[in-house]
């Protein structure tokens, strides 16, 4: 028999016939560079985050930034007119300045261990005397005229923001001013004393001064607490007791303040006023 000549199986083609070699890249060695993505104002956005997402994150962080001494003042005035139904003049508003309001350090509206320090800071050289003095001087300081007045949306936040002015009360004790667990006429006994500093709810220090129990004649800072409770109310908020503190502001407070005698100073989360300015703005543009 004549030998017989084996046929080598056909090796499988693992490219396409019709595919040019030039056509086939090598993968492996292929560096895939991606184009970010620009906004409509030419900047790149971050890769992995809606624009949605990173706009919103800008704007949290500006809200956050502690509101300046006019956008305050600007916030105050905003809630004065807007709850009272009022519009000052054009010659109250040049009378009210940021000088009107009395600013802290951006840490200390989340400590009340650092309030009373630097409340303090506000009287320069002589705090001492002013906040921390014992007695009476005849024609000077005049029975239950306090130089701070802390309001409160309630007697637990009263007393609360007490507690940040303990350095300061030693020799003269801070006085509470609201109904809850107190008789007024043990409150009317307490001011019959020298008062440097006074804490209470607006309806009961409305009450204080119609009886001339309290006196106002040494005041230079009142200090609002503007936290919100659980509820999200604040003393500017909260039913009631938002209309008590606007009468009360607006009888005894408002012309102190225009006239420069009186400080206010916004404790809270400030950037507060902020926010609403913004959202303000917003709704302006919607309408």
């Amino acid at each position: 028999m004549g030998s017989r000549k084996e046929h080598k199986p056909s090796k499988s083609k693992l490219k396409n016939p019709s595919t040019p070699k030039t056509l086939a890249p090598k993968l492996a060695k292929t560096k895939v560079i991606k184009k970010k993505k620009k906004n409509n104002d030419g900047t790149a956005q971050s890769k992995g985050k809606p624009q949605s997402v990173i706009d919103q994150n800008d704007e949290s962080a500006k809200e956050s930034q502690l509101a300046s001494a006019s956008d305050q003042l600007r916030f105050f005035l905003d809630q004065f007119q807007s709850a009272k139904g009022v519009q000052l003049s054009s010659l109250e508003l040049e009378s009210l300045n940021e000088s009107c309001i009395l600013e802290l350090p951006q840490d200390s509206n989340d400590d009340v261990n650092s309030l009373g320090e630097n409340i303090r800071a506000a009287f320069g050289q002589s705090w001492k005397e002013v906040l921390c003095e014992g007695q009476l001087e005849e024609g000077k300081v005049d029975a239950g005229s306090p130089a701070v007045l802390i309001i409160s949306s309630s007697a637990l936040r009263s007393i609360e923001l007490i507690r940040g002015f303990r350095s300061l009360t030693k020799d003269c004790h801070a006085v509470k001013l609201f109904s809850k667990h107190m008789k007024i006429e043990e409150q009317v006994s307490l001011l019959k004393n020298r008062v440097n500093i006074a804490s209470g709810t607006p309806s009961r220090i409305k009450k204080l001064i119609d009886i001339e129990a309290l006196s106002l004649s040494r005041l230079q800072v009142l200090l609002l607490d503007i936290h919100t409770d659980v509820k999200g109310y604040s003393l500017f908020t909260l039913p009631q007791v938002s209309d008590e503190f606007w009468d009360l502001f607006k009888t005894f407070l408002y012309q102190p303040m225009v006239q420069g005698d009186l400080r206010i100073c916004l404790y809270g989360p400030c950037h507060l006023a902020v926010q609403l300015k913004g959202k303000r703005r917003l709704n302006d543009c919607d309408k």
